[in-house]
């Protein structure tokens, strides 16, 4: 996977393309999208997750991050209590909208072709990270999740496998979930001074619990020079008695890595 050059025009013509793309599929779609919202929580806890909002990352500002908490707070008031009802979809950038400074949004880090810019809205890949990983340990199902293609940062501190995420892009890179069940089920999204928290919760307990895992994970130079990370991401499901009721998988990735993998951490 040699990353191709392309040129500032072509990149922009072609985001504006899927841009609009998308804006005409919200149009004419006829998915029945999640639009109900309640403070009060449902009675099933169906999993939670926190990520901590400041991480140091070598060579970006700070400030950046501190942005990126602003813009979290802006998002999670607009996606916090939503409900999904039977066979209704959850889209991520529906639900949003566009983060503009107007709407009170911050430039914040924005990860770009294998490496870094500060843009409005920056840091957001950080709140639909958690909701992804959240949904892969319930019954929801997704239905539209983009993988990362360059693996900008080492694993120092990484909790979760690689390849675990969802990046996004307004609007075009969207996460999107169905739920197929026949309960309820509720996001629940919060901040405190440290983490970004989340939760889904449910009208009834689910049938099972989850285990997110990878496999087959290596790290090859290709014969361009550069080095290439794959994995396959797969999740167990053990009925309430504790027996493993399926093992399937979720999703492959491969990312082209921006930092040499015989590096020690403490020298990035």
């Amino acid at each position: 996977m040699q990353p191709k050059k392309r040129s500032r025009l072509r990149l922009f013509a072609g985001k504006q393309y899927f841009i609009w793309r998308r804006y005409i599929e919200w149009v004419v779609g006829k998915e029945k999208m999640a639009t109900a919202f309640s403070r009060e929580a449902l009675p099933c806890k169906v999993f939670e997750h926190a990520t901590p909002l400041l991480r140091k990352l070598r060579k970006v500002d700070m400030q950046l991050q501190y942005n990126k908490i602003t813009n979290l707070r802006l998002a999670v008031q607009r996606l916090d209590g939503l409900i999904l009802h039977q066979g209704e979809t959850f889209s991520y950038w529906r639900r949003i909208g566009k983060p503009t400074r107007q709407k009170g949004y911050m430039e914040g880090m924005v990860l770009y072709y294998g490496g870094f810019k500060s843009g409005v809205g920056g840091g957001l890949c950080q709140l639909s990270n958690l909701i992804y990983w959240m949904s892969l340990h319930s019954p929801l199902t997704v239905t539209e999740r983009h993988r990362h293609s360059y693996d900008v940062f080492p694993d120092e501190q990484r909790t979760q496998p690689f390849g675990s995420g969802a990046t996004c892009s307004y609007n075009y890179l969207d996460l999107q979930l169905r739920n197929d069940t026949d309960a309820d089920y509720q996001l629940r999204l919060w901040l405190t001074d440290t983490h970004l928290h989340g939760e889904w919760r449910s009208t009834e307990s689910p049938l099972y619990k989850y285990e997110v895992y990878e496999c087959d994970h290596s790290i090859s130079l290709e014969p361009w020079g550069g080095y290439v990370r794959r994995n396959s991401i797969r999740r167990r499901l053990f009925a309430r008695d504790g027996s493993v009721a399926f093992d399937e998988p979720i999703t492959d990735n491969m990312a082209l890595m921006m930092y040499s993998p015989l590096l020690k951490e403490n020298s990035l």
